[in-house]
């Protein structure tokens, strides 16, 4: 009796293991493994107070690419880049002020997770290591930074290959520059 009551436990465990990797692969054979999201983007500027200066960045504009890789299980490696630019307003201790242009390159590698709502809308938290280049002309500022970012994002399919997507991305790095607001576009390969 125990012997047979194995071979039925035994025998279902192995029916469900073989329907359950039937539904994987047919879930995969319309997944894309590769993708591309080209992005507009807002910085929402940020205050830096230094010894005899304040340092105030407005928001800025700018666009960024995502290159990423679905991985397994909701998961996604992904490297990006950004290019934004906005104005800087230096406040001296004395009241006097004066605005300046900045520009701003980051680039960096996350880890994502994606989280299917429904077959077409999906949350996304991200986390990663991003690097920093700041230029702001006539202060002659020109740093180089690193920090981490973590970001949530808001994905929703409208075809087989292609999704809207809108973003919010935080950034250890201090400066000028601030967090940033992404919508863009993905297209998967």
């Amino acid at each position: 009796m125990k012997k047979v009551l194995a071979a039925l436990a035994l025998s279902g465990m192995v029916s469900i293991n073989v329907y359950a990797s039937k539904i994987e692969s047919e879930e995969k054979s319309v997944q894309n493994d590769f993708y591309i999201a080209l992005k507009a983007l807002a910085t929402l500027g940020n205050s830096i107070k230094e010894e005899t200066t304040t340092l105030e960045g407005d928001m800025g504009k700018g666009v960024g690419v995502d290159l990423g890789y679905e991985l397994t299980h909701g998961f996604s490696i992904e490297v990006d880049a950004t290019y934004v630019e906005n104005s800087v307003k230096e406040t001296l201790a004395n009241g006097d002020s004066e605005e300046f242009s900045a520009s701003y390159i980051t680039t960096s590698l996350d880890i994502d997770y994606k989280y299917h709502l429904t077959h077409e809308a999906a949350l996304i938290a991200k986390v990663g290591y991003e690097y920093e280049i700041e230029k702001i002309k006539g202060l002659d500022i020109n740093n180089n930074e690193t920090g981490y970012i973590v970001a949530a994002a808001v994905e929703y399919e409208i075809s087989e290959h292609m999704a809207l997507l809108g973003e919010y991305e935080y950034t250890s790095i201090v400066g000028p520059r601030g967090n940033g607001i992404f919508a863009g576009i993905v297209y998967g390969f």
